[in-house]
């Protein structure tokens, strides 16, 4: 009975977090549209923010069958009275490599705003940027790197039975390693915001659908690579 409320615990804990993060994105994603020229630190603080929540809804649905199975390892190694690798640290450290890409991708935005190569708006304010971004994400698709970091995230006992540690630290340190390949296998999908709108919520729920099924459908390697030929023809269409 104990387990299965440990159980229940985390899938609400779970649940919760990713209502917060699309609750925040439906109701309360806004952002300064003056010029960046006048952006404050605190403009780019709430951009950070912004991106962070983004990533968390976007990202925390595919990695739930990890963070389940995390959680069984640990019931079964309490119950045999072994050190274990507390879940919602796990959890913690696949944030906090999302939380590290939303810096990298807050400080690209800022920029590509300087450049105005995105409108006020948050989408591209040019042909040849949007062309580049959803060709070079197709080519990404077929990639040695992002092949072996969907693989890793599909079959993820190679990462976990390699990076187990016990205690918070290791928790910690085991989750942001599985988030570091989530990070490298979607990285240049989520940067398709960049042409859609980094607001826009249908382009949002589409790469999280898309990011999904590559993760976890029989055929999400596959999935992948298709994913890829579209993006490339995608992008040539804004060359025509």
């Amino acid at each position: 009975m104990a387990l299965n409320i440990h159980r229940l615990l985390i899938i609400t804990t779970l649940l919760f977090v990713i209502y917060l993060s699309w609750h925040y994105m439906l109701f309360g994603m806004t952002m300064n549209m003056d010029p960046v020229a006048t952006w404050q630190g605190s403009d780019i603080f709430l951009l950070f923010v912004m991106w962070a929540i983004m990533m968390a809804g976007m990202m925390l649905p595919s990695a739930a069958p990890v963070i389940l199975l995390i959680d069984k390892i640990n019931q079964k190694r309490l119950i045999n009275r072994q050190s274990y690798t507390p879940t919602l640290f796990f959890i913690c450290g696949y944030l906090l490599a999302w939380s590290s890409y939303s810096i990298l991708v807050t400080l690209l935005q800022w920029w590509f705003h300087h450049l105005a190569l995105l409108t006020p708006m948050m989408d591209s304010a040019n042909h040849f940027f949007s062309a580049a971004i959803l060709i070079i994400a197709g080519i990404y698709q077929f990639t040695p790197w992002k092949q072996q970091c969907l693989r890793f995230c599909r079959s993820p006992l190679a990462v976990i039975s390699k990076g187990w540690q016990p205690g918070i630290t290791g928790g910690l340190k085991l989750g942001f390693t599985h988030g570091s390949y989530c990070v490298g296998c979607c990285w240049f999908l989520m940067a398709i915001l960049f042409v859609t709108g980094v607001m826009n919520l249908q382009w949002i729920l589409i790469l999280t659908l898309l990011v999904l099924i590559e993760k976890i459908a029989p055929k999400g390697i596959q999935f992948s690579k298709l994913i890829g030929a579209v993006l490339i023809v995608y992008g040539l269409s804004y060359l025509i």
